[in-house]
């Protein structure tokens, strides 16, 4: 018998329906149907609260194969986290561009790395446009790593790509621009994220049901 038709069973023979379980396991009754329908797994932590409530070990609601099936979706869902953790982090140091020394200013026959808001050459307009560029990915990395902590599973899918294409729409802005300082540092944050994604998608190949 699998974990969801022992959750059936269970939860029948005690005489609630999906509702009051999921009052007692702190969860939404969605996710009671969803276990229950075979479709996912609990965490860990709803693992023990169904053990306490119906007295039953967690080695005995759950198969060896369906333990390692939870513990790699459990370990794929960390690292997930962990990774929009990083790109939100990543995308909130992109405000702190806007004070440091990353805009070329030439003067003579030298050119002088210097701050945003102290470069003297860049018209108002393209100024305004670098700034609400770099000021709209920070707010996106906010978003980003709120998503993270509140478990935000539809939040977490759709940030990366759009993290992503940000980046590469704000580099192309500053290479046209023709701005080397900063267009280097962004590219190099943008390596760090596609490396971050595909570290991720061969882990979620690697744990995929064949």
């Amino acid at each position: 018998m699998e974990f969801h038709e022992k959750l059936q069973q269970l939860r029948k023979k005690n005489n609630l329906t999906q509702e009051q379980l999921a009052e007692r396991l702190f969860v939404s009754r969605t996710a009671v149907s969803k276990w229950e329908s075979g479709r996912g797994y609990p965490n860990l932590e709803s693992l023990k609260y169904i053990s306490r409530l119906f007295s039953i070990s967690i080695d005995d609601l759950l198969s060896n194969e369906e333990l390692i099936e939870l513990a790699e979706t459990e370990s794929h869902e960390n690292i997930s986290k962990v990774s929009i953790l990083v790109f939100g982090t990543l995308d909130i140091t992109s405000l702190a561009f806007l004070f440091l020394p990353l805009f070329g200013q030439q003067d003579g026959e030298f050119i002088y790395a210097v701050p945003l808001l102290s470069h003297t050459s860049i018209s108002g307009f393209l100024r305004t446009i670098y700034f609400v560029f770099l000021t709209f990915i920070s707010i996106f990395g906010v978003f980003e790593i709120f998503a993270g902590i509140s478990n935000n599973q539809k939040g977490l899918r759709i940030y990366k790509p759009c993290s992503v294409t940000l980046y590469a729409v704000t580099i192309s802005l500053f290479i046209l621009s023709r701005q080397p300082y900063i267009t280097v540092i962004l590219f190099l944050l943008f390596i760090v994220k596609i490396i971050l994604i595909v570290q991720e998608n061969r882990i979620k190949i690697r744990i995929a049901p064949n």
